[in-house]
């Protein structure tokens, strides 16, 4: 047994269907009686429900969350929560508003309540990202870290079927990261493998013709999505984010199919550097090779393989490389510019890692 530390974060979790109705008990298990309701513009019914819920707790909504936290809009929503005396921030909807409410937590402190809608994970962790220039910066701070999460399964039932896939595969690249983490922990490492798992059994099925077998889908990705972004949460992550987040603030890609793309390609980098994980991924998803299985588990689901058909430039690959290695970070084998070129060139063209 290697020697090991495992810190436990305290945060409030209610998991189940129909969950979003006790909204109003953990605002005021917090103390709070004015809280702002966070959402993308899409989201902005979703956002009236949630306030319809809390009533007069309710000071206002902020639709206007946007992917990879532009630092424009974080102020804004700064500025209006302190103009009217937020107390705490209620965060409905994916990544996007979650980080929302982590850009408005990281100065003020304002208590978040995260209602999640997709699998992405960030309710569970410290991380929080912020672009400004073209750059996304990230840091941790234990501020932004969501007080109370509310996994409602039924809402999450309406959420399509092409982005349930790629969020899934999002929330996966947590688990699978962690298993090779330099601080990974035997906690981190059952939650990682049990999450992956979820989601290898989940992701199929979610397409099925069959109400019954989606709806059980749909409970097992979201306990998937928690499991992840616990792991997420709890040890640093190497390669493949540094790489999402170079892709996605700096040559704006959407972020979950940035994720399922360049996670098998990863993966494959980090292979010989760290047997163990791939061995406890594969096994999670019953097959052979974890970086093959998790590229045949997110194209056998329908999920677009190639960075080209999402945006990328072939232009930009250099680019991306040497933003890539400028900062040195914790990965099981070491940053070599002319590798991850060619994993990048592999991301861009979608094919399938070799054996």
């Amino acid at each position: 047994m290697k020697d090991f530390i495992y810190t436990g974060h305290a945060q409030r979790v209610v998991f189940g269907s129909g969950t979003l109705e006790r909204l109003g008990k953990e605002v005021a298990a917090l103390g709070a009686s004015r809280a702002i309701v966070l959402s993308t513009p899409g989201q902005r019914a979703e956002a009236e429900r949630v306030a319809g819920l809390l009533g007069a707790r309710c000071v206002c909504i902020f639709d206007r969350a946007e992917m990879h936290v532009p630092i424009e809009v974080a102020r804004e929503a700064r500025d209006l929560a302190a103009r009217l005396g937020a107390d705490c921030a209620v965060a409905i909807g994916g990544g996007s508003t979650i980080g929302l409410g982590k850009a408005i937590a990281l100065e003020s402190s304002l208590p978040i309540i995260a209602i999640p809608t997709t699998y992405a994970g960030s309710e569970m962790t410290s991380i929080y990202g912020i672009t400004e220039a073209g750059v996304k910066k990230t840091g941790l701070d234990a501020r932004v870290r969501p007080r109370t999460v509310l996994y409602d399964v039924d809402l999450t039932l309406s959420l399509p079927v092409a982005m349930s896939i790629t969020s899934g595969m999002n929330a996966l690249a947590h688990a699978a990261e962690s298993l090779y983490a330099a601080d990974t922990n035997p906690v981190i490492d059952l939650m990682a493998q049990e999450g992956i798992a979820a989601f290898g059994r989940a992701l199929p099925a979610l397409a099925s013709a069959d109400p019954v077998r989606v709806e059980a889908a749909r409970g097992e990705a979201l306990y998937g999505a928690w499991l992840c972004g616990t792991a997420l949460g709890a040890v640093g992550m190497g390669l493949h984010h540094k790489l999402c987040h170079t892709l996605g603030g700096s040559f704006n890609l959407p972020h979950a199919e940035t994720h399922t793309i360049v996670l098998p390609h990863a993966l494959a980098y980090n292979a010989k550097a760290a047997p163990a994980a791939m061995a406890r991924t594969a096994k999670a998803l019953r097959r052979d090779d974890a970086p093959q299985g998790v590229y045949d588990l997110a194209q056998g689901a329908g999920a677009r393989m190639a960075l080209k058909d999402i945006g990328m430039r072939s232009a930009d690959l250099d680019r991306a490389c040497e933003i890539a290695m400028q900062n040195r970070y914790p990965n099981p084998r070491p940053l070599e510019a002319h590798a991850i070129r060619r994993l990048l060139q592999d991301a861009f063209d979608g094919v399938r890692p070799a054996p």
